[in-house]
C-alpha cells in the first residue's frame, strides 16, 4: 500500500490516498504506522477520500488509533497534495471532516502550492455542544483545581475539544505529566486537546499542545484556533495574530463579519513510501 508523510510546521502525518487505495482497519493501521521505531513514525494517519457534499473527504486517526474530527495541519496538506498529484486544478477547494465542511485557497507558482489558508469555521463556545461538563453558555476562565494548583481554563470547541490556559511561560510546563490528567478529565468525556499559551504582545502567541489521542506534537491548527478565540475572549490578544508553535508560525484571524477563524501556513512533503501488511508491523 502507497503512502505520503507529510507535515504542517512539524505536525506529521502519514496520508494515503483512498481513491486509489484501501483501507479495511484505519484505527489499527494508525497505531502501527505512527510508532517511531517500528512503524513510519507520525502524529497519526489521514486518509483522503471521495465525497458527495465536497470535493474531496478527510478521515484522520490519532497515534493511539482513536478518530479525530478535524486537523487544520492535516487539512493544508491535503490542499497541497490533491493539487499537486493532479487530482485537481481548483485553487479553491472543500474538504469533507467530522468536524464539518472546510473550504481551502491554495497559494501557487505554477503547480506547486507554497501557502494555504484554511476557514475553519465558527468556534463553538456551548459546554454542551463541546462537550464540557459544566453548566452555563461559556467556560471562560474557569477555575480548576488539578495536581495541587488552580488553572484558569477557557474551552473552545475547532471542530474538535480544546482548553486553553494561559501560562507565564509554556516551556516551564511539564507538558508529559500535565498533558495527560487534563486531557483524561472527568470534566471533558470526549477527553480534551490541551493548549498551553503566552501572550507575547497583543498580536503574538505562543503555544505547546497536548494533543488527544497523540500526546505533544509540534504544532496544531485546531489548537492555535482555539488560542486566538480563548485570547480574544479574554481580552488579551487582538482578533488577527501569529501564532507561534515548536514547529513554526502560523497567521490567524478570527472575522467579526462571519465569525468564522481563518488559518494561513505551510504544508511539506517529507517523503512517499509503500507499507507491507504481511510483515506485521
Amino acid at each position: 500500500m502507497r503512502f505520503t508523510k507529510m507535515h504542517g510546521i512539524g505536525n506529521d502525518y502519514v496520508f494515503i490516498n483512498c481513491f486509489e487505495e484501501m483501507v479495511s482497519d484505519p484505527s489499527c493501521l494508525a497505531i502501527q504506522m505512527s510508532q517511531p521505531h517500528f512503524g513510519v513514525g507520525s502524529d497519526g494517519l489521514v486518509l483522503i477520500e471521495p465525497s458527495d457534499v465536497a470535493d474531496f473527504a478527510m478521515r484522520i486517526f490519532n497515534a493511539d488509533g482513536s478518530e479525530a474530527e478535524m486537523c487544520g495541519n492535516a487539512t493544508r496538506c491535503i490542499g497541497k497534495y490533491v493539487f499537486e498529484r493532479g487530482m485537481t486544478d481548483k485553487k479553491e477547494i472543500t474538504l469533507e471532516t467530522k468536524g464539518g465542511i472546510r473550504t481551502l485557497w491554495l497559494t501557487t507558482d505554477g503547480r506547486k502550492v507554497s501557502r494555504i489558508k484554511v476557514d475553519m469555521g465558527s468556534p463553538e463556545l456551548r459546554p454542551g455542544n463541546m462537550p464540557v461538563n459544566l453548566p452555563g453558555d461559556t467556560v471562560i476562565q474557569h477555575q480548576l483545581h488539578l495536581l495541587g494548583q488552580d488553572w484558569l481554563i477557557t474551552c473552545v470547541n475547532m471542530g474538535n475539544p480544546h482548553c486553553v490556559v494561559f501560562v507565564n511561560d509554556p516551556e516551564m510546563i511539564d507538558i508529559k505529566s500535565v498533558g495527560p490528567v487534563f486531557e483524561n478529565h472527568s470534566l471533558f468525556p470526549r477527553r480534551t486537546n490541551v493548549e498551553f499559551v503566552r501572550v507575547v504582545r497583543r498580536d503574538v502567541l505562543q503555544m505547546r499542545v497536548w494533543e488527544r489521542g497523540a500526546g505533544e506534537t509540534l504544532a496544531c491548527g485546531t489548537g492555535a484556533s482555539a488560542a486566538l478565540v480563548a485570547g480574544v475572549l479574554t481580552g488579551q490578544c487582538d482578533r488577527t495574530v501569529q501564532v507561534k508553535l515548536l514547529g513554526g508560525n502560523l497567521e490567524l484571524c478570527w472575522n467579526e463579519k462571519d465569525n468564522h477563524v481563518y488559518q494561513s501556513g505551510p504544508a511539506e512533503y517529507v517523503f512517499d513510501g509503500e507499507w507491507f501488511e504481511q510483515m506485521g508491523i
